[in-house]
């Protein structure tokens, strides 16, 4: 890649964060949450917000960017992928018949995140209702032993799971992120 962008951040006080502590979202300064459940909601929150952070203000060409050849993992991809997910989780949920992939066929929230703002928008769109509904579905099993759908999946298990997915994406942001325009993760 012989145009890589320089390294940069808006960080001041650590030059190697996304942000500075004080201007970090994710950052409080009351308590951790209390419980297992409100713990694991809160990890799940900034994961969230974390990729979020990661797309924040690049266009459509510049999310739709297949920064790492040959892969087609892009920051769009990486947000209509976890739309895709939340999705899926529900079906982990449900003794009914699954819920259609989002995007059609396999692989389609990567291979078709192009670079048009309706896609973008779209994408957001689906992420937000997406992640609404799998929580709204979560809500309904608040004990976190609980066993439930087809494959008796322990709740608990399932927002793991949840952590476990956007954290590893949110990896995956950091470097797409420096791939495009420099902007190095936190």
């Amino acid at each position: 890649m012989a145009d890589r962008s320089a390294r940069w951040t808006q960080a001041t006080v650590y030059p190697d964060m996304w942000v500075d502590p004080d201007d970090d979202p994710r950052n409080t300064d009351g308590p951790s949450p209390e419980g297992e459940l409100a713990t694991l909601q809160d990890y799940l929150a900034d994961y969230r917000m974390t990729l979020r952070m990661k797309c924040e203000g690049l266009d459509a060409e510049q999310l739709a960017r297949r920064s790492v050849p040959p892969s087609t993992m892009s920051l769009l991809g990486l947000v209509r992928h976890l739309a895709e997910v939340e999705r899926d989780w529900r079906n982990w949920i449900s003794d009914g018949e699954p819920l259609p992939k989002l995007y059609g066929r396999r692989d389609a929230d990567f291979e078709d995140a192009v670079a048009e703002q309706t896609v973008v928008d779209g994408a957001y769109s689906d992420l937000e209702r997406e992640q609404a509904a799998t929580d709204a579905a979560l809500a309904e099993h608040p004990d976190l032993g609980r066993r439930v759908g087809k494959n008796r999946i322990a709740i608990r298990e399932l927002l793991v799971h949840r952590i476990e997915e956007y954290a590893r994406h949110c990896g995956h942001a950091d470097l797409l992120r420096e791939c495009v325009d420099g902007r190095v993760g936190q």
